[in-house]
């Protein structure tokens, strides 16, 4: 054959690939099982996947199905996941995205419909983003995770995905300098369009690849841009390569990763409640970010990641942590200062009198409650989200009420009943 009839035969064999809209990848049985996953959510930082981690996700599909959404690169997950990490699955199936085209698939909507775990592998989260946003995909996968707890993960662009708000890098990458001297550059997209509903992540900003190269300072310009923009609590989690942070269904969160024997790192972020105004002293377009607050702009949970992942962090409250440090990170004329720090202190707090405390139920619950009243007689009914912010307010003018709780994201509360007799509160979990 010449050389150019080889030439040729590649181009066709490369048209034939672009033009499908999709391409599968499948091991296992083609038999769907009847199965309950436990939902959750594993963000893992990039370079390579952390098998301990791996094996928290895929626990929780509870033996089921697992679909890979991806946008480049083709089966390297099948094997992995079904047969390499010992967890017990009915199948694996790697689906790859080769435009917008395949959103509107019949077979790929019921493959997201049964699937028991989605994981996002790496690539360009553009793509993810431009391919599926405002599409059957995205609203597939949050029904998902919201109707049949779903567990989601991804690595490196998978993870970026998870937050919301999201770095988009619609214009590409930014680094932490480009940033920092410029925190409206075109690089730095930060997008608050509707995407992922992933549970406990809302107000969050993710990051990853965050010890090569180093993003801690782009990260806090997304935290600011936040702030500035839509005047969000926000909040960031980033993980080092080789880190991986998993998320169950009550907020908890382990950290996995190599430590002692690597310095594997995860980080929780949170702009400092208690200032009265966190808003950056100087965040506009072509001057460098100052974000300083005496020191305390950005109060930080750093916690090592192991093979245990007995270090954890609980993000129903973004207060208690185990095995990690607390830090206040800060910007300085475009320059990231780090300095030892203490938790913040602005939850709403609980009263401890047992006698008093009404029921609320389920608790657990989904889109309603039932709130049940005794010894109280409330005139308001208040629910706060774990950072103390308030999400209703209604009036109690009855013993027993019902209040729909749908517009609420998946979470912890504090529900507080504001009477004559004094203020009581009681945690629920959606």
């Amino acid at each position: 054959m010449s050389k150019t009839s080889i030439l040729l035969a590649v181009l066709l064999v490369n048209f034939a690939a672009l033009s499908q809209p999709y391409t599968t990848y499948f091991t296992g049985s083609s038999m769907d099982v009847i199965a309950s996953p436990e939902g959750g959510v594993c963000l893992m930082g990039g370079a390579t996947e952390d098998d301990e981690a791996m094996k928290w996700f895929l626990n929780r599909a509870d033996g089921g199905d697992v679909l890979v959404l991806r946008t480049s690169g083709s089966d390297g997950y099948n094997d992995y996941m079904y047969s390499q990490l010992g967890i017990t699955l009915n199948s694996v199936e790697t689906i790859v995205f080769n435009g917008t085209f395949a959103v509107n698939d019949a077979y790929i909507h019921q493959k997201i419909k049964q699937a028991e775990a989605i994981w996002f592998a790496g690539g360009d989260q553009w793509n993810y983003i431009s391919f599926w946003r405002d599409s059957p995909i995205d609203s597939l996968i949050n029904k998902g995770i919201e109707n049949r707890d779903v567990v989601v993960g991804g690595i490196s662009a998978g993870m970026a995905i998870l937050g919301n708000p999201y770095f988009s890098a619609q214009n590409g990458t930014v680094i932490s300098g480009t940033a920092l001297s410029n925190p409206y550059d075109s690089d730095v997209t930060v997008d608050n369009t509707p995407f992922l509903d992933a549970p406990f992540m809302e107000n969050v900003i993710t990051d990853t690849h965050y010890d090569d190269p180093d993003r801690k300072g782009r990260h806090m310009v997304f935290l600011a841009r936040m702030v500035k923009d839509n005047g969000l609590i926000a909040k960031g989690i980033a993980c080092d390569e080789y880190t991986a942070v998993c998320i169950d269904e009550n907020g908890l969160a382990r950290i996995y990763g190599e430590f002692p024997s690597s310095n594997d790192n995860a980080y929780f972020l949170q702009v400092n409640c208690e200032l009265a105004d966190p808003t950056p002293e100087n965040c506009q377009s072509g001057l460098a970010l100052d974000w300083n607050h005496g020191g305390a702009a950005v109060k930080v949970y750093a916690v090592k990641g192991n093979q245990t992942g007995q270090n954890t962090f609980d993000l129903s409250d973004w207060q208690t942590g185990n095995g990690g440090l607390w830090k206040h990170w800060y910007i300085d004329n475009g320059v990231l200062q780090e300095i030892n720090g203490s938790a913040p202190s602005c939850s709403v707090s609980l009263d401890e009198d047992e006698d008093e405390k009404f029921l609320v139920f389920p608790n657990p619950g989904r889109d309603i409650i039932n709130i049940s009243f005794t010894n109280l007689e409330p005139h308001i009914i208040e629910i706060y989200s774990a950072d103390g912010r308030l999400q209703i307010s209604t009036e109690a003018k009855q013993k027993e009420i019902t209040i729909s709780t749908e517009r609420l994201h998946k979470g912890s509360y504090i529900i507080r009943a504001i009477s004559e007799q004094g203020n009581q509160s009681v945690s629920w979990v959606k």
